[in-house]
């Protein structure tokens, strides 16, 4: 039995989806972003036990198929930006239209109707979270994060950075360095 789950986006979210499937004797056989798939078929009354637990962590299961849909495009673009090692050849509509079955067009509405922004948005978010991830590791430059995360050049990257953030990515590595820095101090 497959059960779509919302929220799901990390591994994280993936151990608690474990864990809870666990409590109630549950055995997946696999357990992806938005999904787990489990071995037995269960009732509408462990199903419905199955949400209360997932929903005290965030999470939710899905019923409406569109909403599912949505979740597997937020799926496919999370795991693109978060482990997408090598660049991506193709444009994105083209590679989720392949990864999904679906016509982009299609999925596009259906996710702008279920989520209230499109794909194309929705995937800008995305990198720029990752951007600020990476920045506060503060392992890479901007040139190899660019680079990393599919961008065309340093400057379109700083463009979009700037656009969603309000700030430049030399003042946010600032920032998040110096908090860091302060809660450090507070520790000790």
């Amino acid at each position: 039995m497959v059960i779509y789950v919302k929220n799901m986006v990390c591994v994280r979210c993936k151990m608690v989806v474990q864990s809870e499937l666990a409590k109630l004797g549950l055995h997946p056989l696999r357990i992806e972003l938005g999904e787990a798939v489990i071995q037995e078929d269960i009732s509408a009354e462990y199903l419905s036990a199955l949400n209360e637990a997932l929903q005290r962590s965030g999470l939710e299961i899905l019923k409406d198929n569109k909403t599912i849909l949505a979740e597997k495009v937020k799926a496919v673009i999370i795991e693109l930006v978060r482990y997408g090692d090598a660049k991506l050849t193709i444009n994105l509509s083209d590679y989720l239209s392949r990864k999904l079955n679906y016509n982009y067009t299609y999925l596009n509405n259906v996710f702008c109707k279920t989520q209230g922004i499109n794909i194309e948005k929705y995937m800008i978010t995305r990198k720029i979270e990752r951007v600020k991830e990476l920045l506060a590791y503060n392992e890479h430059n901007l040139t190899e994060i660019a680079y990393m995360l599919n961008y065309s050049s340093v400057a379109h990257l700083s463009s979009q950075f700037k656009k969603i953030t309000g700030m430049n990515a030399t003042e946010y590595r600032m920032i998040r360095c110096a908090s860091r820095s302060a809660g450090a101090q507070a520790i000790q």
